[in-house]
């Protein structure tokens, strides 16, 4: 396992170790112990979801806030997905800052997401798998989240507008700017 930072503070990509033989490939997907050695960062987590999406599906920007907020470490198991987070940590240095990753079956790519973050994704291709691990149990009464198409932040989803697929929901999340974090 390989901990690759971002430009976002806590942020982290993690790329597996595969071993491929002609019967096909075998891969440790998480390692608490390896997690905490490498980051310095708690690696246990409560939750595990998984969400299949068509394309053009944009799933964000969501997060949990107070005692319920979640770091998930996030990963696509059937196709490709474009996979954002936004810092949302007022006292960061990269508070309100973007970071943007393709996740894919095939690049077998991992990507933690700490608390105090938005999250979201786009799916790529036709459909997609998309896994979630969370360091905390969901709770409805906690949720937020940011509008996906905010002018400040800015964020390209890898989609034309055209093609984006949003719940009810996600149409009507508030701007950054009118946030208090």
């Amino acid at each position: 396992m390989k901990i690759k930072p971002t430009p976002l503070q806590d942020c982290y990509i993690i790329e597996p170790t595969i071993f491929e033989d002609e019967r096909g490939y075998f891969f440790e997907k998480f390692n608490e112990k390896k997690f905490e050695d490498l980051t310095g960062l708690n690696g246990h987590f409560v939750q595990d979801n998984i969400s299949k999406s068509s394309y053009g599906v944009l799933r964000g920007l969501h997060l949990q806030k107070g005692e319920h907020a979640q770091a998930k470490l996030v990963s696509c198991l059937e196709g490709s997905v474009w996979d954002v987070a936004v810092d949302l940590r007022p006292d960061s240095p990269t508070f309100g800052k973007w970071f943007g990753i393709e996740l894919s079956a095939e690049n077998k790519l991992q990507f933690y997401v700490p608390r105090g973050f938005g999250h979201g994704f786009s799916v790529l291709t036709e459909t997609a798998v998309f896994a979630y691990k969370c360091d905390n149990f969901y709770n409805k009464d906690s949720e937020g989240g940011v509008s996906y198409n905010d002018q400040d932040l800015n964020i390209d989803w890898k989609l034309p507008e055209a093609d984006v697929l949003l719940s009810e929901k996600d149409k009507i999340q508030p701007t950054f700017a009118a946030h208090n974090f």
